[in-house]
């Protein structure tokens, strides 16, 4: 609707210019807005407003000249001019109407559009490294950047997946001596237990795995255990491949799959990081300072300038995030999304410093990131902070096993990323109007039981048929309907520019509200064909909605509950 107005609009102005009652040189910039009140009509647009100044007349006078050169159109019943010249439009009832007849029509496909043209964008998210089960902001970003995707695809990008790990480096170090100390009978006890080593139980129970000569097969790696304590290469690997499989099992049962998973170990071996680091200096945009290689990063925007190679001869971390960046760019990605913690905010800035200094034409603000806060688990009014198998944290794994995927999934994607987010485990469990996810899931299954009590009552409906009849749709709960369903095109588009999929979850939990309104103050299986024929329409129209926006959180659309 918005894009039909705005050529109606665009004609308006053309046949404005045309009669000398607007000058040719003037751009027309159109913005038209959902109106907050229907006493203001369905939409609004400040154009008069904006081309005012420019045109030489007064917002109101120009606002009148619009409305009257606008051609006559089906979409439109009347306008309004209000306030210093924002003009209201009021759509007509058969234009409200149409959306039945286009959700009926396009299904599984409304609300999807062409307007990534098929662009290439990667989206990096979870990207943990493998020493220990996934946590809760593993998760968190799981679903909001499982939903991005979903989101991207629905809007004619080409989406690759991908996940980044670290696979060598301290930390896996550490890892490898936990679990060499479990093989060996140390406990976290003990004096001889590693100064930064991993305490979970799930380190007893990899190093049993690795002593009974287990082999493991991970997505993207396979290790068989030798059983031998004395071999720390071995244990190594087989521990990073175990706890791959672990995150890997517990992706899968979160509905998330990648298309490449990326190791940061490929990054030296390949000699990309030395490559990075060759063309930062030869860049003259390095120096030596107190035995450590430092990059300017003050010249592109940051704060202070960072080391990038230390005294010992390691470089930090942030540097091969600039050969991974570097590569990500080789491989044609017009649009790059990390999705990551928030911890990972200080690395923006020395990451682009340090994409600008390679010079390879890479935009100054690419990759795009988002970045997520941190959630907090709450039973019965107090918060729970341990889970005995991690040791430290509470898991992904125990999230889906005490309230399901379905809850999990948009419990995590609910609130914007840049926002803390407090995950209820009562509410998550309850069947109750106040849990979102039950109640925008109920709305479907009640879409549902109508065509199930229709055919009990051995009555037929035929879309085609009920099309013909959409002007019975006349109650105000009917008219608050269509035009929420109306939106859900805008609001797919607007989540997946701006890479903000609660945008989707709050709008289906409003559908939901209309409908349940709806459905609890009319009859829909009334005597009358017409109109019956009619609301099964736009009860049809609504689960199709739901179900496709519950599609994109990764969330299902059940038929009974």
């Amino acid at each position: 609707m918005k894009e039909q107005l705005t050529r109606l609009i665009q004609q308006s102005l053309a046949s404005l210019q045309a009669q000398g009652k607007l000058p040719r040189e003037v751009e027309p910039r159109i913005q038209i807005d959902r109106t907050r009140d229907k006493s203001h009509g369905d939409l609004a647009s400040n154009v008069a407003l904006a081309l005012a100044k420019a045109a030489g007349q007064k917002p109101r006078e120009l606002a009148a000249l619009i409305c009257e050169a606008l051609p006559q159109d089906a979409l439109i019943a009347r306008t309004e001019i209000a306030g210093p010249g924002f003009i209201n439009f009021f759509l007509s009832d058969d234009s409200n109407q149409a959306v039945v007849r286009d959700i009926l029509e396009q299904g599984r496909a409304f609300g999807s559009s062409s307007e990534g043209n098929e662009r290439r964008v990667q989206v990096e998210f979870v990207s943990a490294n493998p020493t220990g089960p996934l946590h809760v902001g593993h998760g968190r970003g799981a679903a909001v950047g499982d939903s991005i995707c979903r989101l991207l695809t629905a809007t004619g990008w080409d989406v690759t997946r991908e996940f980044y790990y670290n696979d060598a480096g301290a930390q896996i170090h550490n890892l490898a001596l936990s679990v060499q100390a479990r093989c060996n009978g140390v406990t976290p006890e003990d004096e001889g237990w590693p100064d930064d080593g991993y305490r979970g139980d799930y380190i007893t129970e990899l190093a049993k795995a690795y002593l009974d000569k287990q082999t493991v097969e991970a997505e993207d790696r396979g290790v068989a255990g030798s059983g031998d304590p004395g071999d720390l290469e071995n244990i190594r690997a087989f521990s990073v491949a175990y706890l791959r499989r672990e995150q890997d099992l517990d992706l899968k049962a979160f509905a998330v799959d990648f298309d490449i998973y990326f190791l940061e170990s490929s990054l030296y071996e390949n000699g990309e990081v030395e490559n990075a680091v060759r063309k930062l200096v030869d860049g003259g945009h390095c120096y030596e300072k107190e035995g450590a290689l430092w990059l300017r990063t003050t010249h592109f925007g940051d704060d202070k300038d960072r080391v990038m190679r230390k005294r010992d001869g390691g470089y930090t971390y942030f540097v091969p995030d600039v050969a991974y960046h570097l590569n990500k760019w080789q491989r044609g990605f017009e649009r790059v999304i990390n999705e990551q913690g928030a911890d990972h905010h200080s690395t923006i800035t020395r990451v682009r410093a340090g994409l600008q200094g390679l010079e390879e034409g890479i935009p100054a603000d690419w990759p795009d990131y988002i970045l997520h806060q941190m959630v907090t688990v709450m039973r019965d009014g107090n918060e729970v902070k341990l889970s005995k198998r991690a040791g430290s944290y509470i898991t992904l794994r125990d999230l889906i096993d005490e309230v399901g995927r379905d809850a999990t999934r948009y419990f995590l994607v609910a609130r914007a990323a840049s926002s803390q987010l407090t995950f209820d485990i009562d509410l998550a469990l309850s069947q109750s109007n106040e849990n979102p996810v039950y109640y925008i899931q109920y709305a479907h299954a009640r879409t549902c039981s109508v065509m199930r009590k229709l055919e009990e009552q051995g009555k037929v409906w035929q879309a085609t048929d009920a099309l013909a009849h959409l002007d019975q749709l006349q109650e105000d709960h009917e008219t608050s309907l269509l035009r929420r369903l109306s939106r859900y095109p805008e609001i797919v588009a607007s989540a997946a520019n701006s890479s903000e999929p609660h945008l989707v979850a709050h709008y289906l939990r409003e559908l939901a509200g209309d409908f349940h309104a709806w459905y609890n103050a009319h009859k829909m299986l009334v005597e009358d064909q017409p109109l019956r024929d009619a609301r099964i329409a736009l009860s049809q129209a609504t689960g199709q909605v739901i179900f496709n926006g519950l599609s994109l959180l990764g969330v299902s659309a059940p038929e009974s509950m």
